[in-house]
């Protein structure tokens, strides 16, 4: 198994502000409830984690009129936002190349394991 270096290991929570500043650099003016519907969390967990790239300085909320009277907020990433998100991208694609490895020899030693032994392969 590939030597796991944790400076290129994601929490969970990482991983989600990632997915998040993601969606925000693609879409700003993107509703908490479809970033919710996006990523299948729970609209509170959106809330929270919007929240807390606000309060860490990576996304600036702002809010803009769409009507005479309802509110929509526009969701930036700052330039500390972009570079942190840089480097979740790093270790998000490092974590999935290595993910892609493993199943890769896995795969392939199933398949040896088939064809030594003449048996098909055991659908799961």
């Amino acid at each position: 198994m590939a030597d796991i270096n944790a400076e290129d290991s994601l929490t969970k929570s990482e991983e989600v502000h990632f997915r998040v500043m993601r969606i925000v650099e693609e879409s700003p003016s993107i509703t908490q409830r479809e970033i919710s519907a996006k990523l299948g969390i729970s609209l509170g967990r959106v809330n929270y984690c919007i929240n807390a790239l606000a309060e860490k300085g990576l996304v600036k909320i702002e809010n803009f009129k769409t009507s005479e009277t309802k509110w929509r907020y526009v969701y930036v990433l700052t330039p500390s936002g972009i570079a942190e998100k840089a480097a979740l991208t790093g270790r998000f694609l490092a974590r999935k190349v290595r993910e892609y490895e493993a199943l890769s020899a896995e795969i392939e030693a199933l398949r040896l394991t088939s064809k030594s032994d003449g048996s098909p392969p055991e659908a799961y």
